[in-house]
C-alpha cells in the first residue's frame, strides 16, 4: 500500500491536533473521493447521457441528480470503512468472511476490474483515433503508453497520483463548462428537468434504469476504502471523527462536481441533438453530428473531454485492481503487469472486430452483474458493531443505504434482463 509523504503526515497530524488551521490545511485531506469521483465521469456514462438529452430533452436530469446522491452516500460509507478500520473493503472482507466466500467475491472483482479498464480504454482511445484521426488500435497503443506513465508515479504516494487525477477532473470539468457556454442551452427547461421527475415513455425508463443502474461502480468502493486507511496517525475516536467529517465534506464536493459534469454532458447533448438528430447514442456519432451543429472547437472540446476521462480512469481503475489483489490475497503484482493484464481484453475484443460502442455495453453489463458484491459488503460490514465499534451506521443512515442499494441493484437487475432479452412487464 503507497502512503504519505513524512511531511504531509506531519502535516495531517498537525490539523487533527489542532495545532494547523485554514483553509489550506483542510486541503490536505483531499484526494480520496476526486480520485474516486472519476468513476462517475468515465467513458461509460458518455453514451448513456447522450441518449438521454438527444432523445428527450432536459427531462432525465432528475434521473442524474438522483444517481449522484445515491453514490454521494455508499462512497461516504466505503471512506467511513477506511477511515475507522484502517482497513479496505478486501482486507475487512478477508478478515471476517469464508475463505470460499473471499475466492468467489476476488474472482467476481477482478473480472469487474477487467470490464471497468475495458471501458475506460476504449474511451481514451475512441477520443484520441477521432481527435487526431488514427486507427483505434494506434489509439489504443498510445492510451496503454500514457496511462502506464501515470502509474509510475503511484510509487512516489498517494498525493502525486491524486493531484494529476485532480488536474485531470479539473479538465473535464472545464471542458464541458465550455460545452455549456457554447451550446445555446434552455435554463429553465434545464432548471425544470432537475426537479420535476418524468418518464416519457418505456424508452425513456430504459435510459433512466441505464443511468441509476450504473452509477456505483464496484471498484470506486473498493479503491475510496483503501484510499482513506491510514493517510493519517489516528490517536482516538475524537481523530477519526474529524478525519469522517473532513471525507464527508470532500465526498459531497467530488461528487457534486462529477454530478455537474454528467448534467452539463446531458445538457450539451439536449441542445445540440434533440431538435432534429433525437436518434444520436454512439459516441462517434456524437463527435460527428457536434462539428457542423456547434463548430469545430466544440467536438473538439468533447474529444479533449473524452481523453481526459479515458486516461484518469483507467488509472484509477489499475489502482483498484490493484488494491483488490493485494486485499483479497494479500499478494501484489508489479504494476506493469498488473497494467497488462486489464488492458489485453480490450485489445483483444477490438482486434476481434468488435464494435468499441458494443464493447462498451458489454462491459457495462459485467459491471451490472458484479456490482452486488461490494455493494452488500460495504452496507454489511457498515452495520457491525465488531468492524466498526460506535461508528457503526445507525438506523435511519442504514434505511437509506438499504433502499439506495435496493433501487441500484433492481435497476441493474432490469438491465441485465432488457439485455439478455428477458421480457420486463411495463418496460418495452
Amino acid at each position: 500500500m503507497q502512503t504519505l509523504t513524512e511531511r504531509t503526515q506531519s502535516r495531517l497530524s498537525a490539523v487533527l491536533s489542532g495545532e494547523a488551521r485554514g483553509w489550506r490545511s483542510r486541503l490536505l485531506f483531499a484526494g480520496p473521493a476526486i480520485v474516486a469521483s472519476v468513476a462517475y465521469m468515465d467513458p461509460g456514462n458518455y453514451a448513456t447521457n447522450i441518449q438521454a438529452g438527444a432523445g428527450y430533452g432536459y427531462r432525465l436530469l432528475w434521473v442524474v441528480l438522483l444517481a449522484n446522491l445515491i453514490a454521494m452516500l455508499f462512497q461516504a460509507l466505503s471512506a467511513r470503512l477506511g477511515i475507522v478500520t484502517g482497513r479496505n473493503l478486501a482486507e475487512v472482507s478477508r478478515d471476517h468472511l469464508p475463505c470460499p466466500l473471499i475466492w468467489v467475491m476476488w474472482v467476481i472483482s477482478e473480472v469487474a476490474a477487467m470490464a471497468t479498464d475495458l471501458a475506460e480504454f476504449l474511451g481514451g482511445a475512441i477520443g484520441l483515433s477521432l481527435l487526431v484521426g488514427l486507427p483505434l488500435m494506434a489509439g489504443m497503443v498510445i492510451t496503454a503508453i500514457a496511462t502506464y506513465a501515470i502509474l509510475i508515479f503511484e510509487g512516489r504516494g498517494f498525493r502525486p497520483m491524486e493531484l494529476i487525477i485532480g488536474a485531470m477532473v479539473g479538465v473535464i470539468g472545464l471542458c464541458y463548462l465550455a460545452e455549456v457556454l457554447i451550446a445555446p442551452v434552455d435554463w429553465v427547461a434545464a432548471g425544470s428537468g432537475v426537479m420535476t421527475p418524468s418518464l416519457p415513455d418505456n424508452a425513456a425508463l430504459t435510459i433512466a434504469v441505464g443511468i441509476i443502474g450504473a452509477t456505483v461502480m464496484p471498484h470506486a468502493i473498493y479503491l475510496h476504502s483503501g484510499l482513506t486507511q491510514s493517510r493519517a496517525v489516528v490517536r482516538g475516536d475524537a481523530d477519526r471523527r474529524t478525519l469522517l467529517r473532513y471525507s464527508n465534506i470532500e465526498v459531497v464536493v467530488a461528487l457534486a462536481v462529477a454530478g455537474m459534469v454528467n448534467m452539463a454532458m446531458v445538457m450539451m447533448a439536449a441542445s445540440a441533438f434533440h431538435q432534429g438528430h433525437a436518434n444520436v447514442a454512439e459516441i462517434e456519432t456524437a463527435y460527428h453530428t457536434l462539428t457542423p451543429l456547434l463548430g469545430a472547437a466544440a467536438a473538439g472540446i468533447f474529444l479533449t473531454s473524452l481523453i481526459a476521462s479515458g486516461v484518469s480512469s483507467s488509472v484509477v481503475g489499475t489502482m483498484a485492481g490493484q488494491m483488490i489483489m493485494q486485499g483479497f490475497l494479500h499478494f501484489r503484482v508489479p504494476i506493469w503487469l498488473r497494467r497488462l493484464v486489464t488492458m489485453v481484453p480490450a485489445f483483444a475484443v477490438i482486434a476481434a472486430g468488435v464494435n468499441a460502442t458494443d464493447a462498451l455495453v458489454m462491459s457495462q453489463v459485467v459491471l451490472s452483474i458484479a456490482l452486488p458484491v461490494p455493494m452488500l459488503a460495504l452496507l454489511y460490514f457498515s452495520s457491525r458493531r465488531d468492524v466498526m465499534g460506535d461508528f457503526r451506521i445507525g438506523p435511519v443512515l442504514r434505511a437509506l443505504a438499504t433502499i439506495g442499494a435496493c433501487a441500484v441493484l433492481s435497476l441493474n437487475f432490469v438491465l441485465l434482463a432488457d439485455f439478455f432479452g428477458v421480457p420486463i412487464p411495463g418496460l418495452k
